[in-house]
């Protein structure tokens, strides 16, 4: 904390919530996914995001289906607005995996 009450967090200071660049949430995730207080992630000055904890440290079995059901739906939005197709991008998927998995073979 400062001197005025707020709270200071890397070089950013705010009254209810830590400021986190996306490269500094990227860097030190483990420790603010951890955070009681909201994380305000911002990406060239703008809000790119924010992460709200769980008080209870998961979420109920309910909240958890209605989250899957939206997520799936909007991921099936996606592909058929982009012209693909699930046969697509099992595809990419795969190739992807083989090709990552050459990289890491040549190290």
């Amino acid at each position: 904390m400062d001197g005025d009450g707020q709270v200071e967090y890397n070089d950013h200071s705010g009254d209810h919530m830590k400021i986190s660049t996306v490269r500094e949430f990227r860097d030190n995730a483990t420790g603010l996914l951890r955070s009681e207080e909201p994380v305000l992630i911002t990406r060239r000055g703008r809000m790119a995001g924010i992460f709200f904890p769980s008080p209870q440290g998961t979420l109920p079995i309910d909240s958890k289906r209605l989250l899957f059901d939206q997520l799936s739906a909007e991921i099936a939005r996606r592909i058929e607005a982009a012209g693909s197709s699930e046969a697509d991008v099992l595809s990419d998927f795969e190739a992807w995996r083989k090709a990552r998995r050459e990289t890491r073979r040549r190290r």
